[in-house]
């Protein structure tokens, strides 16, 4: 279930490092609930709709933003959260909020993403490795990585047949470097192709792809 959020605009400029704190209004929002102490089986799309000014981010006709879950027992509990504190920061608060099923989706989908994908790998020397979209080893670990949340999900093994690879022909793919709590983490703006079953590509578009989707990346449109 995808979760819509319009903001009014801001009062306040918006940092370029804003996205831990759209992970703690949505932590705010999950008060008292397991959720964000465990594995991420949600993903949160950046701000949509802003533009550069004075080096912040403005967004003088409002933002969007969409928060994405696998278990829909989360939805109310985000939207009455939403309704009764629906201050977000630098001065926006949600206005409305519409709810988007998961799509129909065939065995085969390219998803264009919302927010980068960020894929790392075991600590060497004392840092994490990060791998882009150019990297051979990043099509295996976000495979992987999509499996291991299915094994929390409790998926059936037919839907765990799932292969997840960057889109190598799109010419548009970059990095972006983006700082969470203090942390410079690389992650990649590149679509993903995702092969599997339909309930494998819908629980994708739920839970997002890569590491970190609980904190604002691997969101897929």
């Amino acid at each position: 279930m995808r979760l819509h959020f319009e903001l009014c605009s801001n009062k306040e400029p918006v940092p370029f490092d804003y996205q831990y704190f759209l992970v703690g209004v949505f932590n705010k929002w999950l008060k008292n609930n397991e959720a964000h102490n465990n594995i991420s089986l949600y993903s949160l799309s950046w701000l949509h709709q802003g533009h550069l000014e004075n080096g912040a981010i403005n967004f003088p006709k409002g933002a969007k933003w969409y928060v994405s879950v696998y278990d829909e027992m989360l939805v109310d509990k985000i939207i009455k959260s939403a309704l009764i504190n629906p201050k977000v920061f630098c001065g926006m608060e949600v206005v409305k909020i519409t709810q988007q099923h998961a799509p129909q989706f065939s065995d085969q989908y390219t998803f264009k993403v919302s927010s980068p994908i960020l894929v790392h790998g075991k600590q060497i020397e004392g840092k994490v490795k990060h791998y882009i979209f150019s990297d051979k080893e990043t099509d295996e670990i976000l495979t992987n990585t999509l499996i291991h949340k299915m094994d929390k999900a409790n998926l059936p093994e037919e839907d765990k047949k799932v292969k997840v690879a960057f889109d190598r022909s799109y010419f548009g793919a970059k990095t972006k470097l983006v700082k969470i709590k203090g942390i410079n983490h690389r992650a990649s703006f590149c679509p993903v192709k995702i092969e599997g079953t339909s309930k494998a590509l819908q629980f994708a578009w739920d839970v997002g792809v890569g590491h970190l989707t609980g904190c604002g990346f691997g969101a897929l449109l």
